[in-house]
């Protein structure tokens, strides 16, 4: 059975930092392209970071470029967001998803419908 679980979210100040992990079970995680999405209150799921099967090529979306990091660990079938110098409007719900597919079109889950997907992590960013 396919199951991404996510973690690391909690409550932290503006400028600092959290680490997100999506731990994969029932699949092996560097097959596939691994997405990051968020959604804030009243808004519309974003598409926010991807990393893309076997090469690694990352993705991000303009508004955390140069202050996320995405990485894999294949050894604990894991994927990670490194979020650097938050800001509040940062704030959301984080989950992970795939499509299964190798590459990151639509931040590796085209069609929302037919991903897997985590149950999500609540970042919130506030002093």
């Amino acid at each position: 059975q396919v199951q991404l679980v996510e973690s690391g979210g909690g409550l932290v100040q503006p400028g600092g930092s959290l680490r997100l992990s999506c731990a994969a079970s029932g699949f092996t995680l560097d097959y596939y392209a691994i997405g990051w999405f968020r959604q804030a209150p009243g808004k519309e799921r974003e598409g926010v970071s991807c990393i893309s099967s076997s090469e690694g090529r990352t993705y991000y979306a303009d508004s955390v470029k140069g202050r996320f990091t995405i990485s894999r660990d294949n050894a604990k079938n894991t994927v990670y967001l490194q979020m650097n110098s938050l800001k509040p409007e940062d704030t959301a719900v984080y989950y992970c998803a795939t499509d299964q597919g190798h590459y990151c079109s639509g931040y590796g889950c085209y069609d929302p419908t037919s991903c897997y997907w985590g149950q999500g992590t609540q970042v919130t960013v506030s002093s």
